[in-house]
């Protein structure tokens, strides 16, 4: 099999990569939307979702070496048609049970789909050239994939509002545009991949597997050795309890605005793409943040300040008002991700890495949902509005938890002023090329 070259590899990745996020970003407007016009509750619908997440949390660390095992092209041709399956289910889905069953299907995909598309790129590149550079083409998969989302939900939106075939529905149409781009990527990836090096074989992948409790274990020891690493790992907790404020609610909360699902669903569009670029734009603004007031009080101020984004969102009587309050939201939220991950890096060292970033997403999937049961009854029970401020409150709770890493970084203040090596930092600033690596 001829080896692709670096650059015909980079055009490939950027394809699939475009091609993985346009369904995504077609459903998102409307997927919420959908399951209540269907005739689901609030509470129904934060039970099927949580089954995703518990789905992810069960799989993805057993998963973690089937790409390894089996061969990453494999791995991303069966997520793409477990997707499909997904997609094909929740286009005709009318019932609890069978949203439960779509929802475990995409918990399926998303555990099968994390990485092997990367992995497939790297393993291609290094290939040809073992010294080649990756950040670039990194780089611009992160691009490549906020315009495919921002595409996807401005077309859903676009779909919605001109309703071109109404026997189908004017909300099921995204879902089933989205059906057809995951099957042309199916093929497009069974032309385009190829696969760099052989795979291993099923008795690595069954290796893998026997492996995973020693991984959790890992994950265990090094949190009780760290009081900094378990205090990050905790914020998890909080947040992905929290997250379904500003990922869920405000979907509805314009559809009460609005009065209507079809309408919510032509705002929820742009405004999906506005938010995705105030995420990035969020991101950006770390390092220059982080060298004002450090890292670690930077993590700790925007938990505070993404509560209070939220608060105006659950109060916010009119659409401008909630929509600005959403886009400030997922500033704060880039910022605080970006900061974390900082913050994460930090304590994790050499070959321990890989096993510190697994567990702190790992624990955020069950939080998230339970997030998505409880809040959804307190929604149904109470009102929208009380189940966002209750995500305000938790969120901004995960804020004294970054005071370790903060202590910590004092110390090592000190102690490189001590030593001679501090004296070219300004005063509050934690470690800028650790900073800068967040951006």
């Amino acid at each position: 099999m001829t080896t692709l070259s670096p650059t015909s590899a980079l055009r490939r990745f950027l394809v699939l990569t475009a091609l993985r996020w346009l369904p995504p970003g077609l459903i998102a407007p409307v997927a919420l939307l959908l399951a209540l016009d269907r005739g689901l509750s609030l509470s129904e619908i934060g039970l099927a979702a949580a089954t995703q997440g518990v789905i992810v949390f069960l799989l993805e660390l057993p998963t973690g070496g089937l790409a390894d095992a089996i061969g990453r092209r494999r791995v991303v041709l069966v997520s793409m048609v477990v997707s499909a399956v997904a997609l094909a289910g929740f286009a005709v889905a009318h019932s609890f049970a069978a949203f439960v069953v779509v929802f475990v299907l995409m918990g399926i995909y998303r555990a099968l789909d994390s990485g092997p598309l990367e992995a497939w790129y790297v393993d291609t590149v290094h290939a040809t050239d073992p010294e080649a550079k990756l950040q670039k083409g990194l780089s611009a998969q992160g691009t490549v994939l906020g315009l495919a989302l921002a595409t996807g939900a401005l077309a859903s939106s676009g779909l919605v509002a001109l309703n071109p075939l109404p026997a189908w529905g004017s909300l099921t149409l995204p879902v089933v545009v989205a059906l057809a781009v995951q099957l042309i990527a199916l093929a497009v990836a069974w032309v385009l991949m190829r696969e760099s090096h052989p795979a291993t074989g099923w008795r690595a992948l069954a290796r893998s597997a026997r492996e995973t409790p020693r991984t959790v274990a890992d994950g265990v020891r090094l949190l009780r050795r760290s009081r900094v690493l378990l205090a990050l790992v905790s914020v998890e907790l909080f947040w992905g309890f929290g997250m379904v404020a500003f990922e869920a609610f405000p979907q509805i909360r314009i559809a009460e605005i609005t009065g209507g699902y079809d309408t919510a669903a032509t705002i929820n569009g742009p405004a999906f793409m506005a938010v995705a670029i105030a995420g990035a734009g969020g991101a950006a603004l770390t390092p220059t943040l982080g060298r004002w007031i450090g890292i670690a009080r930077l993590a700790a101020l925007m938990r505070i300040v993404q509560g209070l984004t939220v608060v105006v969102m659950a109060l916010s009587a009119g659409l401008v008002g909630l929509i600005a309050a959403c886009i400030a939201c997922y500033i704060v939220h880039g910022t605080s991700n970006a900061a974390h991950t900082t913050l994460l890096h930090r304590q994790a060292e050499g070959r321990v890495r890989a096993t510190v970033v697994s567990l702190n997403s790992w624990v955020a999937q069950p939080a998230a949902a339970l997030g998505l049961v409880v809040l959804s009854i307190v929604a149904q029970r109470v009102s929208v509005t009380a189940a966002m401020l209750a995500c305000a409150v938790i969120l901004a709770m995960a804020a004294p938890l970054y005071l370790p890493a903060w202590r910590q970084s004092r110390v090592d203040r000190e102690t490189e002023a001590e030593s001679g090596e501090g004296g070219g930092q300004v005063f509050g600033v934690d470690d800028v090329q650790t900073a800068d690596r967040a951006g």
